[in-house]
């Protein structure tokens, strides 16, 4: 029996074990959300609402199909949140903790399934990053929970409080977007005090752990990497672009920001720049945003964070490469370079291929859902797979309207968000192997 079960440990790839990690903590997650006591009915919520709770906790998206602080007792609340310190630290890296702990040796093998999940370049200092990793992680949430204590305990007394400053600190840092208040941060939509420290902890989130480390280790700027100083610039870029576009089509709009002082509205036009990339928090009502609103916060949902962050969608780096290479396709340069470095093509590949695989997870739920539940607006469901694929929880007021086989399809788009599309590739399809000889070129007319 031993030997069976070592010999399918084996003959699993690093993809493989990293999807099939998270799928187990999500079955394990509905079927913990599913017992009468997680309920405040007193009675089961059903199944798929359950496995739905803990696929968009586990993957940190935020969609819900109840309501977190009315559906759900403490226990329920608990849980949902103990699944998103799980799933935004990940699977690994908790295994690490616990070898750590058994003075357990870790596998050349499990240095690489945490390297698929860190999404770094190499196997090297892997287990340091990773001790860093959790480390950074706990300092900042309890950073955070503190901050938000100064705020929440007077208003809701110490005990809770405390657990809604824990609670939302760890929802905010690991980019999950569920709240306990009922209603996200509407209530605090003129609190800029609030709305800052849960932007600082989604941007810290969403930048990804290499960044910490290269940030501390670096006295200056321009010393950073390539990555470091990529993942900066478009992450300042995209906040910047995001928070004047949100203020300039939202400003007159009655139903979200128009009754609203300016500086209210630049704060939560801010606020809404930094939510899409991945947190599922708002301020504003969603449901009464414009169309054009709608679709620039898709796009910004599609892009989503930076790798190896808790954050969601194709990323940061993968949009900057593409860019990239449409300037060098303009420009007609052989190369395509970046702050005076050349880009390899494997990277240009990679970067292609997540953007086109994402594209077509996106496009293919919202047909679903179009088939599934057709009396909603294709708009609205085209920002519901965006949301789910890069774990975001941003909805436009359509998730618990979505039918049973709707919601089916949306909990799958989350799972392979927070796996990542090219992973899930990776870890399913079937790899050519190598040939000892190209084939002959030839000419095809493109654009």
């Amino acid at each position: 029996m031993e030997i069976r079960k070592k010999l399918f440990k084996d003959k699993l790839n690093p993809p493989q074990v990293l999807a099939l990690g998270f799928l187990s903590l999500i079955l394990i997650g509905s079927i913990l959300l599913n017992l009468p006591i997680a309920s405040s009915s007193g009675s089961s919520i059903g199944y798929v609402n359950s496995l739905f709770t803990s696929a968009s906790a586990v993957c940190v998206t935020g969609l819900t199909v109840l309501n977190t602080a009315r559906d759900f007792t403490p226990f329920g609340q608990v849980i949902i949140i103990t699944l998103i310190q799980f799933g935004g630290l990940g699977i690994m890296t908790l295994a690490t903790v616990g070898y750590i702990i058994m003075g357990k040796k870790i596998s050349f093998k499990e240095r690489l399934m945490i390297k698929e999940q860190l999404n770094t370049e190499s196997i090297q200092g892997i287990v340091k990053l990773t001790k860093k990793v959790i480390g950074y992680t706990f300092f900042l949430e309890m950073m955070g929970s503190l901050l938000l204590a100064l705020r929440f305990v007077p208003m809701f007394g110490f005990e809770k409080g405390l657990a809604f400053s824990i609670f939302h600190a760890i929802s905010a840092y690991c980019n999950a977007g569920f709240d306990i208040f009922g209603d996200s941060l509407i209530i605090f939509q003129n609190d800029y005090y609030v709305l800052l420290i849960l932007s600082l902890l989604i941007i810290l989130g969403g930048l990804g752990f290499t960044v910490y480390a290269d940030l501390l280790a670096k006295d200056k700027l321009r010393k950073l990497t390539l990555h470091s100083k990529v993942v900066l610039i478009m992450t300042g870029s995209l906040l910047i672009i995001g928070t004047l576009s949100f203020l300039l089509f939202e400003s007159s709009n009655p139903g979200t920001l128009g009754s609203m002082n300016f500086p209210s509205r630049l704060a939560n036009s801010f606020f809404q720049s930094v939510s899409p990339r991945t947190a599922g928090f708002y301020s504003v009502d969603m449901s009464k945003i414009r169309e054009t609103t709608i679709f620039s916060t898709i796009m910004l949902m599609f892009i989503g964070g930076s790798p190896g962050s808790t954050a969601g969608g194709i990323k940061t780096t993968t949009f900057a490469c593409l860019l990239l290479t449409t300037i060098s396709v303009v420009k007609g340069e052989e190369d395509v370079n970046c702050l005076n470095r050349r880009l390899p093509f494997e990277t240009i590949k990679r970067a292609v291929s997540i953007f086109l695989i994402g594209l077509a997870i996106v496009f293919s739920t919202a047909i679903i859902l179009t088939i599934t539940d057709s009396s909603l607006k294709f708009i609205n469901l085209l920002f519901e797979s965006t949301s789910a694929f890069g774990t975001v929880g941003l909805s436009a007021g359509i998730t618990d309207k979505l039918s049973t086989l709707g919601r089916l399809v949306i909990t799958l788009t989350m799972y392979i968000g927070r796996v990542g599309p090219l992973t899930m590739a990776y870890a399913f399809a079937k790899r050519n192997k190598k040939r000892d000889f190209r084939n002959a070129p030839g000419n095809l007319m493109v654009g």
